[in-house]
């Protein structure tokens, strides 16, 4: 169980770093406005014009499913509870709590005063 966990963390892990990194390097929907007015050398890409824009969104979109699937995952694994993990205490009886001793009566009178 602690291997699939460990499995399902770090693959989290590393979707998530991937992730970060396809979505830094994608552009947004205003970026191609500033090729309009002069940057039309700089707005080629690797892929083409839309080429890049679909491989990069499918990619996201696949490592986002991996993270949400690793994150079901973990969160399943995490609230299993053992059915026993050997611990002296689970074998302990539950006893009611003591209850509070009885005060002892107040002082009233003469045993108020101080002594001299």
């Amino acid at each position: 169980m602690n291997v699939l966990k460990t499995i399902l963390l770090v693959s989290q892990m590393l979707s998530a770093i991937a992730m970060i990194g396809l979505i830094l390097m994608q552009h947004g929907k205003g970026a191609d406005a500033g090729a309009a007015f002069g940057g039309g050398a700089g707005s080629a890409s690797l892929f083409g014009a839309s080429g890049g824009a679909n491989l990069m969104s499918r990619s996201t979109a696949v490592l986002a499913t991996i993270f949400l699937a690793t994150t079901l995952g973990l969160a399943y694994f995490g609230n299993l509870r053992p059915a026993s993990s050997g611990s002296v205490l689970e074998n302990l009886p539950v006893s009611a709590p003591a209850s509070p001793a009885t005060p002892a009566p107040a002082a009233t009178g003469a045993a108020q005063i101080p002594a001299q």
